[in-house]
């Protein structure tokens, strides 16, 4: 059991995909402009995370042993498949929040961050449990990532800010030290 909290915090925290791996940015600079927008694409990636973790060790436990070759072109159609069912359930549920976060929901077919969970799954060689805590963590990871991002970007709204580092740059330096802080996480890690 220790193993499986090992592996959600570390693919949460230690080893976030955002601001270690720099894995699914797009969704990070776009959607993080309010709070309760972040938390909504955080919900839907960690939908599509989990179940592309579930179709991976699917694949990899009893399709691609017998077609190796098949790996990559598999992940990509299982992905692009879940985002679509995503999209279809989210605009039937909430018309409001799939026109609020527009073109960012059906770009998370091409989130690295979700191909990357898939090959990191299979490079590691997690089995269902494991892969189930990975994609767990590394959703609560990519959550917690944008609802920071958005929760300073609300709060810089109301400050008195240059405006030489208004807007995009402002983005930037606030993704610098977040990925800077979260950094730090693997330097305590090996100083244990």
């Amino acid at each position: 059991m220790g193993d499986l909290l090992w592996i959600l915090v570390s693919a949460m925290v230690v080893n976030n995909f955002t601001l270690f791996y720099f894995l699914g940015l797009c969704p990070f600079m776009g959607v993080s402009a309010r709070v309760d927008t972040a938390l909504r694409m955080g919900a839907a990636n960690i939908f599509v995370l989990i179940l592309t973790s579930l179709c991976a060790w699917f694949l990899n436990t009893f399709i691609l042993p017998y077609a190796p070759f098949l790996r990559l072109i598999s992940f990509i159609v299982v992905i692009a498949s879940l985002v679509q069912i995503v999209e279809m359930v989210i605009k039937k549920v909430s018309p409001a929040l799939f026109r609020q976060m527009g073109i960012y929901l059906p770009l998370i077919t091409t989130n690295c961050a979700i191909l990357g969970l898939a090959i990191f799954q299979t490079n590691r060689g997690y089995g269902f449990l494991q892969g189930m805590a990975f994609a767990v963590g590394a959703g609560l990871g990519l959550t917690l990532a944008l609802v920071l991002m958005a929760s300073i970007r609300e709060n810089t709204e109301l400050a008195d800010i240059p405006e030489v580092a208004k807007g995009t740059a402002l983005i930037f330096i606030i993704a610098g030290s977040l990925s800077l802080a979260f950094m730090g996480f693997a330097g305590m890690l090996s100083a244990t």
